[in-house]
């Protein structure tokens, strides 16, 4: 992995050393203060700008386009909530993207060595955590064209992982609103005040290619602006859970792919 990964600077290739463990404090940390952590140059320069040159023409002939309407739950209905509700407003997304059974190399690479579930689920505080089951939703690369984003939601999974392949000239920023949310508590006058853009704790944040950014999108809203410009924002998606065997129902993959696997 040293070929595509800055390895001195970011030892997951070690774990155990005490090099590790202080990088796994410092991502404890930042995840305790904010909800997430970055890596920057996490991979190689060259290694990000090749993969992105060599995605391009994937995203142009073999990418899903992703655009539908949903909120910000990606569900129908809520059951205590009428459908006329402000936090079940519904938003627009649009992008291209690339599945699992679509990329071979590096990210795949990366997404299957053990180290990077160890680390990750070190940082998590976890026993272990496994990679998805799902042919299509284990790690997903997508690319967001000019006027297309990602719009407001919440992640099925506790944490998400990414990692930046290539910035837009302008528009794609990230912005998050941390623990919106929480496991006992739906918050749902705060989503809709998020949604009514009204919310003065939602953040913004800039990343450069090659950053891995984890953080906690189960309960952490969050967008990816519209692009703007000739250059589409590039990110890989790497999904895992504390337990084997998880993967999307076909009526999800459907509704994320186009198709079921």
């Amino acid at each position: 992995m040293h070929d595509i990964l800055d390895l001195d600077s970011y030892p997951l290739d070690r774990p155990g050393s005490a090099e590790w463990q202080a990088l796994v404090a410092r991502a404890q940390a930042d995840l305790a203060a904010s909800g997430m952590f970055n890596l920057e140059g996490f991979f190689r320069p060259a290694a990000v700008a090749a993969l992105a040159t060599g995605l391009a023409p994937k995203f142009a002939q073999e990418a899903y386009t992703h655009a539908r309407r949903h909120n910000i739950y990606f569900r129908k209905s809520i059951d205590e909530l009428p459908a006329d509700h402000p936090a079940l407003v519904e938003v627009e997304t649009r992008n291209q993207t690339l599945c699992a059974d679509q990329l071979d190399g590096p990210l795949s690479r990366l997404y299957h060595w053990p180290a990077f579930a160890t680390f990750l689920a070190a940082t998590m505080g976890k026993a272990a955590l496994h990679p998805m089951a799902d042919p299509l939703a284990a790690v997903n690369a997508m690319a967001y064209r000019a006027g297309e984003g990602l719009n407001w939601h919440f992640d099925r999974s506790e944490f998400t992982t990414t990692l930046l392949l290539q910035a837009p000239k302008a528009g794609g920023l990230f912005e998050y609103r941390t623990d919106l949310r929480s496991e006992t508590d739906p918050n749902y006058e705060g989503v809709a005040q998020l949604l009514r853009g009204q919310d003065p704790q939602m953040q913004t944040m800039q990343v450069t290619p090659g950053t891995l950014n984890v953080f906690r999108g189960k309960h952490t809203a969050h967008r990816v602006t519209p692009v703007e410009g000739d250059r589409p924002r590039m990110i890989a998606v790497f999904s895992y859970f504390d337990r084997p065997g998880v993967r999307f129902t076909a009526e999800e993959q459907r509704g994320f792919y186009g198709r079921a696997a």
